[in-house]
């Protein structure tokens, strides 16, 4: 609750689409993360819905874009349950 302890940094998240709708969130995500927080710790899950028929056929893979992914301080850790 300290605004001089905060920071807040932007996370871009690129979608890539083969068909007529694009996939989207589930939910908005807004995410805050203590500096006390343990290396590995989880600190968010999203998931993905698309409109596009079938309903429960899409898979959804995530991952960090190439340029980021020898990241030291941030993972993504990909489920494979969408």
């Amino acid at each position: 609750d300290n605004p001089k302890q905060s920071s807040q940094i932007p996370v871009f998240i690129r979608i890539l689409d083969i068909n007529d709708h694009a996939p989207e969130f589930a939910n908005y995500y807004e995410t805050f993360v203590c500096e006390n927080a343990k290396a590995g710790q989880l600190i968010q899950t999203v998931s993905a819905i698309d409109k596009d028929q079938p309903p429960r056929g899409h898979k959804f893979f995530f991952e960090l874009v190439p340029e980021f992914a020898a990241h030291p301080n941030f993972s993504v850790v990909d489920n494979k349950g969408n």
